[in-house]
């Protein structure tokens, strides 16, 4: 994810194998960059590589902290001595932009209590990234959440046990590591997204940097699968945080600047000079035609899939439903669009879902009725069905430590108020993330420590400046946005935002 095989190649490295193949030749000319995780699994592989070596030389990196007893098993293996040097190289985690990381998780609880398996694999996750930060903070941690308290305690294990290595010099203010749970928010991830990065994930599903073009009508065979990565795509690196309007207008420029530099057909390389600049200029009019054709797939697939599915009337519902508080006005509007032919199962799945979850408790709630028409679309209607109680359990009332919808004062109120007068185009994006909230008042050190303590006696005295903040049960793009927005408009402080994985409705 942050280095391409390309890039790699500069560094004279010529093979890519994987640990675990079976069938690789001996290269005995070859040295070896081993870049593992510590477990159980590539240790044991590495063992038997140790045994029968294929290379001449073995220089060997953990992506986290490995155990002595790992070492001497690794040890007792080297007979031929192949082994040059064994590091730790912090790097147990996904980094998805400057200022994203996942941990590729999905389901890391069953219910509302960790899986044992995912608890540990978070914790190596977390305290990996502390280490490669060369960050040892104070945790802070959602108080109703069960599993937030436990992911505290057991990254507050590991930093106890490992204090040397997170010896690092002290900062003024202490950076600070904030443990959230995503069922305190199941609404960011349910809304259709409309900036370029969430708005593919959304549609189109993007992972580790990768989309899956291949079921776009009429795709060509090198277009199936396409990489967008802000490292080595300025297009993308520009729009990723745009609205989807203003990258029609980019796309549109970038297409007029290409057109420009394309090589005139008819241009006679006539002197040896003429060649020598086609051949300079060649590579990057083939990079830029590469990343012209790529974007323009890519918003072409979006636009047509905003158009097949009916999106924008279905977000406009959506955004009523996250952001204001007129139950008969919003049942009417998802009744009307569940009796459209247009919406797909799973829009109006996300529509239900989203009433549920807003209205669960009103006294004319118009669930049961709504239900009936999901269930009567047929197809995947019945296992939808389920799945709306699923979510309510999940991230409802009854669940939520913190107020999810109502304004929290008049200020709050008047700002609502004022956004809305801002025009048309905020209709779509109307919706903050709980996270936003959260985060502003942990900036104004205003986070009350009754909903979120510390873990252990000492608090901070000062508004913070390093913070990381994780959420259990996933981030969103929409969030990633929100965190680059504060990060900008906030000098001084700087917020990395991480999950369990990163989210779209279908995830």
């Amino acid at each position: 994810v942050v280095y391409t095989q390309s890039e790699i190649l500069q560094r004279e490295v010529y093979l890519f194998e994987r640990l675990d193949s079976p069938n690789r030749e001996p290269m005995k000319h070859l040295k070896a960059i081993c870049f593992l995780r510590p477990t159980k699994e590539n240790v044991e592989l590495l063992v038997q590589e140790l045994r029968r070596p294929k290379y001449s030389v073995y220089f060997i990196y953990f992506s986290n902290v490995i155990s002595k007893s790992d070492v001497k098993a690794l040890a007792e293996a080297d007979e031929q001595e192949v082994v040059a040097e064994v590091q730790e190289f912090y790097g147990d985690y996904i980094a998805v932009n400057p200022h994203v990381f996942s941990l590729n998780l999905l389901g890391c609880c069953r219910g509302r209590s960790w899986d044992p398996a995912q608890l540990t694999r978070t914790t190596q996750g977390l305290t990996a990234l502390l280490l490669s930060l060369k960050k040892c903070p104070m945790i802070r941690y959602q108080l109703s959440s069960e599993p937030a308290k436990r992911l505290a305690e057991c990254v507050k294990q590991v930093i106890t046990k490992e204090y040397e290595l997170f010896d690092f010099r002290r900062t003024e203010v202490a950076p600070l590591l904030l443990i959230l749970d995503r069922s305190d928010d199941a609404i960011t991830p349910l809304l259709n997204q409309w900036t370029y990065q969430a708005m593919v994930h959304e549609l189109l599903g993007i992972n580790n940097n990768r989309i899956d073009l291949s079921r776009v009508p009429g795709i060509s065979k090198d277009l199936r699968e396409v990489v967008l990565s802000a490292e080595n795509d300025e297009f993308y690196a520009n729009n990723m945080y745009l609205n989807f309007a203003e990258i029609g207008t980019n796309i549109k420029n970038l297409m007029e600047d290409f057109q420009r530099r394309k090589p005139k057909e008819q241009q006679k390389l006539e002197s040896i000079a003429d060649m020598k600049a086609f051949v300079e200029n060649y590579p990057q009019f083939k990079k830029m035609s590469g990343t012209v054709s790529k974007h323009v797939t890519v918003v072409g697939e979006l636009s047509r899939l905003v158009a097949e599915r009916n999106l924008l009337e279905v977000s406009e519902v959506e955004q009523e439903l996250a952001c204001q508080s007129d139950h008969s006005s919003a049942l009417q509007s998802v009744r009307r669009l569940l009796q459209s032919p247009r919406l797909s199962e799973l829009d109006a799945a996300r529509l239900v879902m989203l009433y549920a979850l807003r209205y669960e408790r009103h006294a004319s709630s118009g669930l049961p009725a709504l239900l009936e028409e999901l269930r009567g679309r047929g197809g995947m209607g019945g296992r939808y069905c389920q799945l709306v109680s699923a979510v309510v359990e999940y991230g409802g009332k009854r669940v939520r430590g913190s107020d999810l919808f109502s304004p929290k004062d008049a200020v709050a109120i008047t700002k609502q108020f004022l956004k809305g007068l801002k025009g048309i185009e905020n209709v779509y994006t109307q919706h903050q993330p709980l996270l936003q909230e959260t985060l502003d008042q942990l900036i104004k050190g205003k986070l009350k420590d009754s909903q979120y303590p510390y873990l252990g006696p000492n608090t901070l005295r000062d508004r913070p400046q390093d913070i990381i903040v994780f959420l259990i049960g996933g981030a969103t793009y929409e969030e990633a946005l929100a965190v680059f927005n504060l990060n900008r408009s906030n000098p001084g402080v700087r917020i990395v935002l991480g999950g369990t994985t990163i989210h779209n409705t279908r995830r």
